[in-house]
């Protein structure tokens, strides 16, 4: 695997407008970039040394498959979300949104008690989502395609590197940032700095810098959010995404009463109880080979302050289960099975919410999955990114396949196995 840092006036610190900052010194094998002033994140960009001239004028294997995506989300405002898919007659969707509930539209059926519950529930908003979407493989030799990881709270890019090696060394560009005050990247002193909107905006940077036609979106636990909210803002840029144990749909608020909401001084003093902690339920083992694991991957090796800003900052009210529903990217979910941080329930629920999704659990791992069982996460990675939508008779999987196995994702005909 070859990390470099490529051309100066693309992926060097360059201005703003006006007089040119003093240019940041980058480690060898990374990129220091500016994505704000003062903030200052440190990316690999990883990619095979053996790259082929040729690559550029290689010529796909097959044309990508135009799928139409269309679904009705009703939210209503005692918090339930209604999501109809597909949706026969989108023209008249808003007209009849207290008629049918996924019911197969026999409103003539249900028993008066269940209509005038019905009526009683107010419509807060409905979103109908109806656009097209191609879907086709995401191969390294595809001149266009740049995969994205997103690590979380308390870890850093050296979490992939076992992801960023095998796939740099098949021919895929891979790119993976420290989050602000994580890692290499800078940290600045105030907490406004570290909230959920702050460093969204700069995995935006970050995207924006990088990104070419086709992009992948990888994403652990808090960087799942990330990857989301990128699927939103650049929904013609981002092709596939990939979520490890990341939690259901749910809109981001911190805890007042937690752990972390401690004064960093305090947060130091229990650092290696929040260190054994963080280990017990991180990983399904504890011996010394997982204590090495989360030495080498730098995870929750942060300072109090940093780790208490971050947690305090996860507020995203708009991420909720409608925000979710109206993706239509192509979602490869992956969960560890001894995972104690987010249950098993929670990717379910993620797995129903979303329009193309695909559940994989891996049996021996945990939250820290693509530490602990790197050989499966890299086989279902590289088999999702070759997953490609052939069954041009059939509507869009309306139930799509969502399977749960240990086994590597399977392609037959272009359908998971």
């Amino acid at each position: 695997m070859l990390c470099c840092r490529g051309r100066e006036t693309r992926n060097g610190v360059g201005p703003r407008g006006g007089t040119a900052p003093a240019p940041v010194p980058a480690p060898e094998g990374f990129d220091m970039v500016e994505v704000l002033p003062g903030r200052v994140l440190r990316v690999r960009h990883a990619f095979s040394p053996h790259e082929d001239p040729a690559r550029a004028q290689r010529p796909r294997d097959r044309a990508p498959t135009t799928v139409r995506c269309r679904r009705r989300i009703t939210v209503y405002r005692n918090g339930q979300v209604c999501i109809e898919d597909p949706i026969d007659d989108i023209p008249n969707a808003a007209t009849d949104v207290e008629s049918s509930s996924g019911d197969g539209g026999a409103a003539s059926e249900q028993q008066p008690q269940q209509r005038r519950s019905r009526r009683s529930r107010k419509t807060k908003r409905t979103v109908l989502v109806d656009r097209e979407r191609s879907i086709t493989a995401c191969r390294a030799t595809d001149p266009d395609l740049v995969l994205f990881f997103f690590h979380g709270v308390g870890g850093a890019l050296d979490v992939w590197r076992e992801q960023l090696g095998a796939l740099a060394a098949r021919g895929y560009e891979c790119v993976a940032p420290d989050m602000l005050g994580h890692g290499g990247s800078s940290n600045p002193t105030v907490a406004a700095a570290y909230t959920f909107n702050a460093l969204a905006e700069d995995a935006k940077q970050v995207f924006r810098r990088y990104a070419k036609r086709r992009n992948v979106l990888v994403g652990h636990s808090y960087g799942v959010s990330f990857c989301v909210h990128l699927a939103h803002e650049f929904p013609d840029l981002v092709s596939k995404l990939v979520l490890i144990n990341g939690g259901g749909p749910t809109a981001l608020e911190p805890s007042v009463c937690s752990l972390f909401s401690m004064p960093p001084c305090v947060l130091h003093c229990l650092s290696p109880c929040l260190t054994w902690a963080f280990l017990k339920a991180g990983f399904a083992h504890q011996g010394a080979k997982e204590k090495q694991l989360l030495k080498d991957g730098h995870a929750f090796s942060l300072s109090p302050f940093v780790l208490r800003a971050t947690m305090g900052g996860q507020y995203w009210p708009e991420g909720d289960e409608a925000f979710h529903a109206e993706l239509t990217v192509p979602t490869l979910i992956v969960h560890g099975r001894h995972d104690r941080l987010v249950p098993l329930e929670e990717d379910k629920r993620m797995a129903e919410i979303l329009l193309i999704a695909f559940l994989k659990v891996v049996e021996e791992g945990s939250h820290m999955v693509m530490l602990e069982c790197p050989e499966a996460v890299n086989t279902l990675l590289q088999d999702f990114l070759l997953w490609e939508y052939r069954d041009l008779d059939s509507p869009l999987a309306a139930q799509p396949v969502r399977t749960e196995t240990s086994k590597p994702f399977g392609i037959t005909g272009g359908v998971a196995a």
